[in-house]
């Protein structure tokens, strides 16, 4: 009997972004601030909503969640970034990759039931004015929260098992900046047909099913606007579901345009760019769409940066 020399792989190369020696201390300053900016402004928002009286409305408390899934997917995937970037490639190990791929799975599809349960909130304020208040209760909006989180991350682990599966004895080389999904597949030894599988199966009750409640909600929402006979009541209606709708559309824009581009050949440049515009530039804008579309937080914010000036001028 005759055995096979295979050498097993330890750890990947992520490539990176080629040829930006000459704009790579540009890109490293951009991409930290945007981070460091994201994670500051998020983390206001957060306390502010946690801390004050005044934000004890359903929408806040799912906005606060949110914006927590939005520090744990840019946390998971900027840090590593940067070092990629720095180093114009670097080494990770397998473990380390799988555990990245996973964690950002994770909190991206926990972000996924978030944007729903938030449109299922808006749905309830609007077309059921009366009974919101019943409706939307403290039982409720927990028991929601704790679902978009366990659900995000319990169905993920099962891509995380699968991965951990598969035999690495070939190339290590990773043509992005991050583990992604399809890159480790494609550098696997064993067969990935089961966890392509998985993967298409799972991307039903992970991404489907949360976009079409989130339609759903604003296909309702539509009309109930449309019925109103007052303008002014038309308006205030459409404000107070205005953030959330332009966040649900940065949102899942990048993540179709990302993912349903080709990862192979001169395309994968044009995936890594646009991964950023959905790891970096969307989580930075997000927390801004917020705050300067609402009043009540643009205020607190506000008061706040006054309160800190005065009490530095002393």
């Amino acid at each position: 009997m005759t055995e096979k020399n295979i050498t097993a792989t330890v750890n990947f190369y992520l490539l990176g972004f080629k040829n930006i020696c000459k704009y790579r201390t540009v890109i490293f300053i951009f991409i930290l601030a945007s981070y460091t900016t994201t994670i500051i402004i998020d983390s206001i928002i957060i306390q502010l909503v946690s801390t004050r009286k005044c934000f004890g409305s359903p929408m806040y408390f799912f906005l606060k969640n949110f914006l927590c899934s939005e520090i744990l997917l840019v946390t998971f995937i900027v840090p590593n970034m940067l070092r990629v970037i720095w180093l114009n490639g670097a080494t990770i190990s397998i473990p380390a990759c799988i555990a990245q791929s996973y964690l950002y799975c994770a909190s991206a599809s926990t972000e996924c039931y978030l944007l729903a349960a938030m449109a299922y909130d808006r749905y309830l304020a609007i077309c059921k004015p009366l009974h919101y208040n019943n409706m939307m209760g403290k039982n409720l909006q927990h028991n929601l929260v704790v679902f978009c989180w366990v659900f995000g991350f319990l169905l993920t682990s099962v891509t995380l098992y699968l991965l951990c599966q598969l035999d690495f004895c070939g190339p290590n080389t990773i043509n992005h900046y991050f583990c992604d999904l399809a890159p480790i597949e494609e550098l696997a030894c064993s067969d990935t047909l089961v966890i392509q599988r998985e993967i298409l199966i799972l991307s039903v009750p992970l991404i489907v099913t949360p976009f079409f409640s989130v339609v759903m909600s604003y296909i309702y929402i539509l009309i109930a606007i449309l019925g109103m006979p007052s303008v002014t009541g038309r308006k205030k209606a459409f404000l107070t579901c205005s953030s959330h709708l332009s966040v649900v559309g940065m949102f899942y824009g990048t993540l179709v345009i990302v993912y349903m581009i080709p990862s192979k050949g001169q395309l994968q440049s044009v995936n890594k760019v646009i991964s950023v515009l959905y790891t970096v530039v969307t989580p930075l804008f997000n927390p801004f769409i917020y705050s300067i579309r609402n009043h009540e937080i643009r205020g607190a914010i506000s008061t706040l940066s006054i309160k800190k000036w005065l009490q530095n001028k002393k």
